[in-house]
């Protein structure tokens, strides 16, 4: 017998063992009598279909339809337009997989969401008595393991109800092996003051429910910048969203450590960035850009470094001492500079530059010579008409009286405009 036979089998007994009160069964004799046989078969026969249909799609979608449930009311306000989307369309799954934590804190994995690029996971936190502010960290969550999987935990977000017993959250993995069956949490409780607890919990995992990749291949293009070369090597479109994998062998990229300016441009349209990663490795870094889900339908593709770390050699005297704050431009970049100060340990100067300057091999002329900067102190931000700045102060190990300030050169982010065309393949 068929899984299908076995479910009408199943249905006719559960029909058949539905008897009604006697009076109301009476009634029903009669009226079915007066009516023409030929509809109430009609009728009938519609209304055990109808049931079946409903039987067989609850049953085949019950998890689909839980995990839709629960990511629509518990967790909106934590997921993107485009996690938003995804749950409402049911493409996680319903775990439910729990266990109580040592404070009495119970601690539930409400669903997952994943495809290539991450895994994606809900959680809730409760406890009746309050939730414990250590408790609700579970960033001490260090990763996933499972069959050929080893994810480690990549970010993270949550949100406490108003009476502090509850705290539902999300946090994104690596991707795991899609020949896991079986997945188990690792974390860690705290039991003391320094002592932790390392715990794990291990939850079901369909790999068939993994959600399919949109777009998988190389790029190969490489852009130079004033200080060396960004390699391209893929792209990795999912529904979740886009990973751009490359390589970094730039000489001042620490100084001016911004990867915003790398945009992705799908029809003139600009995908947001929601995440980027530099490892360090023999031969430069590894470089990883996230952005947003691609849209269904594309015609271009392209990837533009519009804005990346940059040099100017400068070479510029500024006579000094001051009376008063003085503005100087640095190759179409401000600088603001406050009149020296005289201290028991040197010469300190403090300046404000925009946020992505960083100066290059400053120092004071003196009748001695040439005192190069010590160190730089006290670096705050402030904002100056509509301006974000950055001040700190420098300090010059002199005791004599400085009469210029030499700057060498700068770091700052530079624009470039270079376009990578990406085919679709």
């Amino acid at each position: 017998m068929n899984e299908i036979e076995k479910r009408l089998a199943a249905e006719k007994k559960r029909i058949d063992a539905i008897h009604a009160p006697e009076q109301i069964e009476q009634r029903l004799r009669r009226a079915l009598r007066a009516a023409p046989s030929s509809k109430r078969r009609s009728k009938m026969w519609k209304f055990a279909a109808a049931a079946l249909f409903l039987s067989l799609l609850i049953g085949t979608q019950y998890n689909a339809i839980a995990f839709y449930g629960k990511t629509l009311f518990g967790f909106g306000e934590l997921t993107s337009d485009t996690l938003a989307r995804l749950n409402e369309q049911g493409k996680g799954q319903a775990i439910e997989k729990g266990m109580t934590l040592l404070d009495g804190t119970e601690l539930t994995i409400e669903g997952i969401m994943t495809d290539a690029n991450q895994l994606i996971l809900y959680y809730r936190l409760f406890n009746s008595k309050g939730v414990d502010e250590e408790t609700s960290d579970l960033f001490n969550t260090r990763n996933i393991t499972g069959f050929l999987t080893n994810a480690h935990v990549i970010s993270g977000t949550s949100i406490m109800n108003d009476d502090r017993t509850e705290i539902k959250g999300i946090l994104s993995f690596e991707p795991v092996s899609p020949f896991s069956k079986k997945l188990t949490l690792h974390f860690s409780q705290q039991v003391g003051s320094s002592q932790y607890s390392e715990e794990a919990l291990t939850f079901p995992y369909d790999p068939n429910q993994a959600m399919p990749t949109m777009l998988k291949q190389s790029i190969r293009q490489t852009v130079e910048v004033d200080k060396g070369i960004i390699s391209f090597h893929s792209i990795t479109a999912t529904p979740t969203m886009t990973v751009i994998t490359g390589s970094l062998n730039v000489e001042n990229f620490d100084r001016v450590s911004d990867l915003s300016g790398i945009q992705l441009v799908v029809d003139g349209v600009s995908i947001d960035q929601i995440g980027s990663s530099i490892e360090s490795s023999f031969n430069g870094s590894k470089l990883e850009l996230k952005y947003d889900a691609l849209p269904e339908e594309i015609e271009n593709l392209e990837l533009i470094v519009e804005a990346f770390a940059g040099y100017e050699t400068l070479e510029k005297k500024i006579s000094l001492p001051l009376r008063d704050e003085r503005a100087e431009m640095l190759s179409g970049k401000q600088l603001w500079i406050d009149p020296l100060t005289r201290t028991s340990q040197g010469i300190e100067l403090t300046i404000a530059t925009d946020e992505d300057v960083m100066l290059d091999q400053v120092s004071v002329v003196t009748t001695e010579g040439i005192t190069p900067l010590e160190t730089t102190l006290n670096q705050t931000y402030m904002e100056q008409d509509g301006q974000s700045l950055k001040v700190r102060t420098l300090w010059f190990e002199t005791n004599e009286q400085p009469e210029e300030l030499l700057i060498e050169g700068m770091h700052y982010m530079k624009r470039y405009g270079h376009v990578i065309e990406i085919p679709i393949q």
